[in-house]
């Protein structure tokens, strides 16, 4: 099992406590007997010699739930009883934040939000799109699984305009001209007359389709105003960021054709 995909069953259990209370020994979340539940729902048995098994799948998720703010380490009050094999990493509780977390929508239980998984399928596109791309595209899903919306669409737009300055470079062959265009007024405009102005309609249309929307949001979250974006309009960010990696990857030899 992938790091993502106890992660989700370990949301499912926190979300869903019905298969019984997971807390013991002053812990909220106690794994031993979440994991053996989990087997006894398989239909597996020895599950003493599968919870060694399993358990250092379930201490990297807890840590990742941790690391986002929804878990903490360690008991849930004072003076509650507390146990060494709960202190090495069997123990833990739902922080304020991840029981607001939780009782908001589920939509993201089931997107590739865990960076081991985003990043394993964006890996590919790294060496092309460059570091900074990269970086943002982390960001950007980072963001989404700390319900930070906006901030998810600005790092997709981000990550996007990374991609389009890394194919126009490729295309001039001239990385401090294109940076100077980017950094003048109008300066994405003018990067992406440079990729598209001249280009088959039907790459044109394309890469219209797989940006537009996009850009939007992104320019849509940076300004000051109050915006509706939410779950579905980040989600939809975070898709169409996967495929312009896709549209540009595929189509980069006749993109960067002068």
């Amino acid at each position: 099992m992938k790091l993502e995909d106890v992660t989700k069953l370990l949301i499912e259990f926190l979300r869903n406590p019905d298969y019984g209370s997971f807390g013991s020994f002053g812990y909220e979340i106690y794994l031993p007997p979440l994991i053996r539940t989990y087997f006894k729902k398989q239909g597996i048995q020895n599950t003493e010699g599968k919870v060694k098994e399993l358990s250092p799948a379930f201490y990297d998720a807890c840590w990742e739930l941790c690391r986002r703010g929804i878990l903490r380490p360690g008991i849930k009050h004072s003076e509650a009883q507390a146990t060494p094999d709960g202190a090495s990493g069997n123990g833990y509780t739902i922080t304020s934040f991840g029981r607001s977390w939780l009782n908001e929508g589920g939509q993201d239980d089931f997107v590739p939000t865990e960076p081991e998984r985003f990043a394993e399928i964006l890996e590919k596109y790294k060496s092309k799109f460059g570091p900074g791309f990269h970086e943002r595209a982390q960001q950007a899903i980072r963001c989404y699984g700390a319900h930070a919306y906006l901030a998810c669409c600005v790092m997709c737009g981000a990550s996007a305009e990374s991609i389009i300055l890394a194919v126009a470079i490729a295309k001039a062959k001239d990385e401090e001209k294109i940076l100077k265009i980017y950094s003048s007024a109008n300066g994405r405009s003018k990067i992406e007359n440079i990729l598209i102005g001249k280009i088959r309609k039907q790459l044109h249309d394309d890469y219209k389709a797989n940006s537009t929307l996009l850009k939007y949001w992104r320019d849509e979250a940076a300004h000051g105003r109050v915006s509706k974006i939410v779950d579905n309009e980040a989600y939809t960010s975070l898709i169409l960021l996967l495929r312009l990696s896709m549209f540009i990857n595929d189509n980069w030899k006749e993109l960067i054709t002068t």
